[in-house]
């Protein structure tokens, strides 16, 4: 969870759902630390690691595919992600975030509020964006 400096949360728009906003995220590669791939993850995705870490999420937190889409990604192959989310203070500015990276996930980025972003995740992420939300809340305004 990328945080500005007025409490916002970064939400970048999916490529491949134009209708779905959500938060950077990404897996770990073998022998990479949760912290460490959140930090690559971030740069891979929206061009910049320009932040600093402030709070880790207790437990790790999962959510499940809906099965007609869960047929159609990841080759079939998973049902859902299980994650492990970082609080983190954005400490660059808004030209620091490129979503022309090596391999773009997003095409429009925005600032929004915590119940905005609950408004605009897809259904079946809901639930876990709440958790993280209330969670690091008291990095938000």
């Amino acid at each position: 969870m990328l945080i500005d400096g007025a409490g916002r949360v970064f939400a970048g728009r999916r490529l491949d759902s134009p209708d779905a906003w959500q938060m950077p995220q990404g897996g770990i590669d073998p022998g990479e630390s949760p912290r460490a791939a959140a930090r690559r993850e971030l740069a891979e995705e929206i061009g910049t690691d320009r932040a600093e870490i402030l709070a880790e999420s207790l437990d790790w937190l999962a959510y499940d595919l809906p099965p007609a889409l869960a047929a159609k990604v990841w080759g079939g192959r998973f049902r859902g992600q299980r994650q492990k989310w970082f609080a983190m203070r954005f400490t660059g500015s808004d030209a620091d975030i490129a979503l022309d990276t090596a391999h773009p996930e997003f095409d429009a980025w925005r600032w929004m509020t915590a119940n905005d972003l609950l408004d605009a995740i897809v259904p079946f992420k809901r639930a876990l964006y709440a958790a993280v939300i209330d969670e690091f809340r008291r990095f938000l305004k």
